[in-house]
């Protein structure tokens, strides 16, 4: 347990610098997102190095992330459209997200996305984190805890709209990782696609 709260501590605290208004203006966040999932990747293989076997590059799996993937993308396209129509600040909070790639290679941004961010997300949050609470407690308590966490690190940001699209996200494919641990392999080709998806490709 000394471990993942470890982890836990280090998530956060990169988090809130990539995130947080104070520190974020003085990084790049694309390379600093891509050191922080390097380095939790690594502790998660470190701390749980049976965890790569469980990745299996199946054609139902493939087929599942690509789906949740597009299905997830749609979830937001409704949520972007009512948010909008409800709050007044929705829309200029999302722009500020979409801020964060200017000046970037689209081409970059979608290769770190596709091969390192999005798969090392999920290797950590579900395949390590929301894995070990729930062999702690149990699969309910762990999807919840873990949801609950991945939604809280991003609150740094001091932006509500990218807050509850971490709770949405994280909801979406911590429940499929309660359903189906052994289709970890979808959730990261899921995430990868998602993040291309969302923020390069048909961008909400």
């Amino acid at each position: 347990m000394k471990r993942l709260i470890f982890t836990l501590i280090s998530a956060t605290a990169l988090w809130t610098v990539m995130f947080s208004p104070p520190t974020a203006p003085h990084i790049n966040f694309w390379w600093m997102m891509t050191a922080s999932a390097i380095t939790l990747t690594a502790l998660s293989t470190c701390f749980r190095p049976h965890l790569w076997k469980e990745l299996h590059w199946t054609s139902s799996n493939i087929l599942t992330g690509i789906a949740t993937a597009a299905a997830l993308w749609g979830i937001f396209w409704i949520g972007n459209e009512l948010s909008a129509w409800m709050f007044d600040f929705a829309r200029p909070q999302v722009d500020t997200i979409y801020g964060m790639k200017e000046g970037e290679s689209p081409w970059i941004l979608t290769a770190l996305m596709l091969l390192i961010i999005g798969p090392a997300e999920e290797i950590y949050w579900r395949g390590y984190v929301q894995h070990e609470l729930s062999a702690r407690w149990n699969a309910n308590i762990g999807y919840i805890i873990t949801t609950t966490i991945y939604a809280l690190v991003h609150a740094g940001a001091c932006n509500f709209m990218l807050l509850m699209a971490a709770l949405v996200a994280g909801a979406f494919w911590g429940l499929l990782y309660r359903f189906f641990p052994d289709r970890l392999a979808a959730l990261v080709l899921s995430h990868a696609l998602w993040d291309c998806a969302v923020f390069i490709w048909w961008p909400i």
